[in-house]
């Protein structure tokens, strides 16, 4: 007789105080620690802006896009969620504002609602719950979800009012409510402050949601006496409060978080079984210690558009941090401002370099720069991978100065270009939503055997995330190739190049799509790997060459 199945467990991370204190990382290192446990887990946030999704949003102010397999353009902390659980995430995953009342207004328009007045309460709250349970009904033991903000906004009160309701739904013993919150250390009176807590689980209780656990945010420990003092005003046991501290590496999170207690408490909470689901850290220590065993300095530059915002490019720092875990190097990353090549950031400079990555992007803005720091890339046998924009600036710079199509454009930064090398697919056309001429979430190419990607991934046929409009113009395949950059990737149906890459350079290797969204700590992209391989190459051959890359300055 085969046992009834389990019941789906929820656990909704909130926080409070303040922004930034790492919610997101914090209901990734859980994930993962439940999934150590040999529980099937997955993710999903509720995030409260008002765009429907992230897909039109400037990087240069809200982080990066993350794309899921099925073309969900979604917040930058589900790709947190994919590299701590490893688990390929959906468009359900991410869940705006925007999105639900744009589905509550339309089914209003259909009639859907039999003409009752449509309110906040209940059919806003009705649409959030719907969407946690569409995710809960994947098949999943556990479902993590964050609710993005904090305590006390207006923005989130109908995502905390749906959770606080999801539990008389779904039953006292399936929901677990974890609330992250400061605890500042003050270096005046030399001791940890419990009051924003107070206050902040204060502000929760008032919505009608008493936390089961707390997780202190502070870079001191947690003293087991102030963790006694937050359990007595909060109302919750002592083993609940945890202490969250600042960690050397994104990777540490989970085991601090385990010594602290965090996932044995969970499991209490959602009545699941410690002995019946032990915990295997050895997976997860491995990938703490090659963070912080990489000794050999690795100096990668990344010539982007959106330098200045760090989270603009999260995956692709994480990608080749996971290169280099994977190698015993310590990547070192240079940002370097696409604006200011050459100006700024002279051959020179750039020379010094042991790989250089050119990332995505949209727009007009540092294309020159990009372009000229693929020219001396590839004329200085740089190690260069090219990602999405960054594999079709190669493609134009080789256009230009190898093809002697001296006006070689994107139609996207010049329309009239005599050689539009990079431009529209021929079935695409302009529409005024943004979205509807991306080619979004995964495709398939299939690889040149004997080329240089072929041997990365091992595979004649790969699937990779898509985020773009424009591709390599195929009319102009047989020029390329004839001066040495072979398209080593093509659709199915041979229509579109996925991948370059050119002969008689260590490495110089682009892709139109982003393969830092399916990077992991113990399994990085080979594309990656590839890079940091070469550019150690480079760096060995030319050790006994002392500079110091800072003082270099445009024309020295």
């Amino acid at each position: 007789m085969t046992s009834a199945k389990r019941e789906t467990k929820y656990v909704f991370v909130t926080g409070g105080v303040s922004s930034s204190l790492g919610k997101g990382l914090t209901a990734a290192s859980l994930g993962r620690l439940l999934k150590l446990r040999g529980l099937k887990v997955t993710m999903g946030k509720l995030d409260p802006y008002l765009n429907v999704d992230p897909g039109t949003m400037n990087p240069g102010e809200h982080g990066e896009v993350f794309v899921t397999d099925d073309g969900g353009e979604t917040d930058l902390d589900l790709g947190h969620y994919e590299r701590f659980i490893d688990e390929p995430l959906t468009k359900l995953s991410n869940t705006t504002t925007g999105a639900v009342y744009s589905s509550v207004i339309a089914k209003e328009r259909k009639g859907e609602y039999l003409g009752k007045t449509v309110q906040v309460i209940p059919h806003i709250t009705n649409e959030i719950k719907e969407r946690i349970s569409r995710l809960g009904a994947q098949g999943a033991d556990v479902v993590i979800i964050e609710i993005g903000g904090t305590v006390g906004d207006i923005e989130i009160i109908p995502f905390i009012e749906s959770i606080r309701q999801f539990r008389h739904q779904v039953g006292k013993e399936n929901v677990c409510y974890t609330h992250l919150t400061l605890v500042p250390f003050l270096g005046g009176s030399k001791e940890h402050k419990s009051k924003p807590t107070q206050h902040s689980v204060a502000e929760l209780r008032s919505m009608g949601i008493q936390p089961d656990v707390i997780v202190c945010r502070s870079d001191q420990q947690v003293s087991h006496d102030m963790k006694h003092k937050i359990s007595m005003f909060c109302d919750v046991a002592t083993s609940a409060v945890i202490s969250a501290i600042d960690a050397g590496s994104l990777y540490d999170i989970p085991l601090l978080l385990h010594e602290e207690g965090l996932d044995a408490i969970v499991c209490e909470t959602l009545g699941i079984d410690l002995d019946e689901y032990p915990i295997d850290l050895a997976l997860w220590e491995k990938v703490s210690q090659q963070a912080h065993s990489a000794s050999k300095p690795i100096r990668i530059g990344l010539v982007g558009k959106y330098v200045t915002m760090p989270d603009a490019y999260l995956s692709v720092y994480e990608s080749i941090l996971h290169a280099g875990f994977g190698s015993g190097c310590r990547i070192e990353v240079q940002q370097i401002d696409a604006e200011l090549v050459p100006s700024t950031f002279s051959a020179e400079f750039l020379d010094q370099l042991d790989g250089i990555i050119i990332p995505g992007g949209f727009g007009e803005r540092g294309i020159e720069g990009m372009i000229e720091a693929a020219r001396i890339a590839r004329e200085r046998g740089i190690p260069t991978l090219g990602i999405c924009l960054g594999m079709q600036v190669m493609v134009i710079e080789t256009a230009r100065n190898q093809i002697s199509m001296t006006d070689a454009n994107s139609t996207e930064f010049n329309s009239s270009t005599p050689f539009p090398v990079i431009d529209l697919m021929s079935d695409q056309v302009n529409v005024t939503d943004k979205g509807g001429t991306m080619r979004l979430g995964a495709y398939p190419a299939m690889l040149e055997a004997g080329s240089i990607v072929s041997g990365l991934y091992d595979a004649p046929v790969v699937s990779e995330r898509h985020r773009h409009r424009y591709e390599f113009n195929s009319r102009f395949k047989d020029q390329f190739e004839a001066v040495g950059m072979v398209c080593s990737g093509l659709s199915p149906d041979g229509r579109l190049v996925e991948f370059v890459e050119l002969n008689n350079h260590p490495y110089f290797v682009g892709t139109q799509a982003h393969p830092e969204f399916k990077s992991r700590p113990d399994r990085p992209h080979p594309l990656f790997s590839g890079l940091v391989a070469a550019s150690i190459k480079r760096s060995d051959a030319r050790e006994n060459r002392i500079f110091n890359i800072d003082t270099l300055q445009a024309g020295s």
